[in-house]
């Protein structure tokens, strides 16, 4: 079943789109259910992943990577998340708020924590979410205020990807009070040896178990001034357009979760009998497979032009909202009438449709909760 056909790709992101795929079939799917009952990090296949040359490429090749842009990692997206979303996740996330100091940052930055993670020597991760607010860009009360040449820290953040794990993060703080609420906020290179860091790992989860998330806590953590990345108070504007590259590629999640559950699905259907009959031969099963194929279309066909859009700085914002909102739940759509059709055997942890309902869960809510996408959509809307 070639669910995700390369018809709809650039031509330049299909290679990858198969390297992606051939990745997947060999290292995640044979994993897949054992991390997820062990809920341990996987180390083994995010090394598998390094050597394949499949993380952290993104980064521009002047420091390292291959330079790959949003409809390469998209393309790449959709085939890892297929075979499983929590590996996937922990591949994705090994990069991750690196782009912002290769865009933003300086030449000694870049050489110093860019290069290092795109030859696959550090890992990293971003820092923006805190206990008591993850959409609200703005309403984040971790601060940071300038000593000398230093900055000191102080607050909390939380589902930071790899904050055990990672070298350093991307740090998001509040840095003073600004005339708007939006452009309060500084980004800097936080390394987590630092003093006052500490961190653990968020408790066991019902999805995603083999990606791992960290809950910090910084006291009087102290960061060199030439960790600031960009300027001050340009925090908000410069994690918005992150978040706008970023939606598209969680698009790619929902679109890669989406066809597991339409894979899983009919496989069951096609191969079980019920009154004598294939189950796949009622008409009722055809059209809830109809239906699926439908959603899993259309959020395809939109994901790939905004896609396009945010590339092209097309009014990205509204597209990235587009994208994230209808592909994520077109996943959950497709995840719950996967259960349906599986029956009684669906809620097995042994079988993977019960792994893909419990991860769709998810996308519908990180890099900004489904709901405020609604909002950035009508805002960002052409009424007249």
């Amino acid at each position: 079943m070639n669910i995700l056909d390369a018809s709809i790709v650039p031509e330049h992101a299909r290679a990858v789109k198969q390297e992606a795929r051939e990745f997947a079939i060999e290292h995640i799917e044979p994993a897949a259910e054992t991390y997820y009952e062990s809920g341990k990090y996987p180390w083994e296949v995010l090394e598998a992943g390094m050597s394949a040359n499949l993380v952290a490429q993104d980064i521009a090749e002047e420091y390292g990577g291959r330079g790959f842009d949003l409809p390469q990692t998209l393309a790449i997206y959709e085939e890892l998340y297929r075979a499983d979303a929590s590996i996937a996740l922990t591949l994705q996330l090994a990069s991750f708020g690196t782009d912002i100091v290769y865009k933003h940052g300086t030449a000694e930055q870049n050489e110093r924590y860019v290069r290092p993670v795109a030859e696959n020597e550090q890992i990293t991760g971003l820092a923006v979410s805190e206990p008591d607010s993850g959409s609200d860009l703005a309403g984040m009360t971790t601060t940071a205020e300038k000593d000398g040449d230093e900055w000191i820290v102080n607050g909390e953040k939380y589902w930071v990807g790899n904050a055990v794990e990672a070298d350093w993060l991307t740090l998001y703080a509040k840095t003073g009070d600004g005339d708007t609420r939006y452009d309060d906020y500084s980004l800097f290179i936080l390394p987590t040896d630092a003093s006052g860091y500490t961190v653990e790992h968020i408790p066991e989860k019902m999805a995603y178990r083999a990606s791992k998330q960290g809950h910090i806590t910084l006291n009087q953590c102290r960061i060199p001034d030439s960790h600031l990345i960009g300027d001050v108070g340009d925090g908000f504007e410069i994690v918005t357009e992150f978040f706008n590259h970023g939606r598209v590629d969680v698009a790619g999640h929902g679109l890669g979760l989406a066809a597991a559950a339409i894979e899983e699905a009919s496989q069951f259907v096609h191969n079980r009998e019920a009154w004598d009959q294939q189950i796949s031969d009622f008409q009722a099963v055809k059209h809830d497979l109809a239906e699926m194929r439908m959603e899993l279309e259309s959020a395809r066909a939109l994901t790939w032009r905004a896609a396009k859009h945010v590339t092209e700085n097309n009014n990205p914002g509204y597209w990235a909202a587009l994208a994230k909102t209808t592909a994520t739940e077109a996943a959950v759509n497709c995840a719950e009438s996967a259960m349906q059709l599986y029956g009684g055997r669906s809620v097995l942890k042994e079988n993977k449709i019960s792994r893909i309902y419990r991860d769709v869960r998810v996308p519908v809510i990180y890099e900004g909760a489904n709901n405020i996408q609604r909002d950035l959509i009508y805002k960002q809307a052409d009424w007249s």
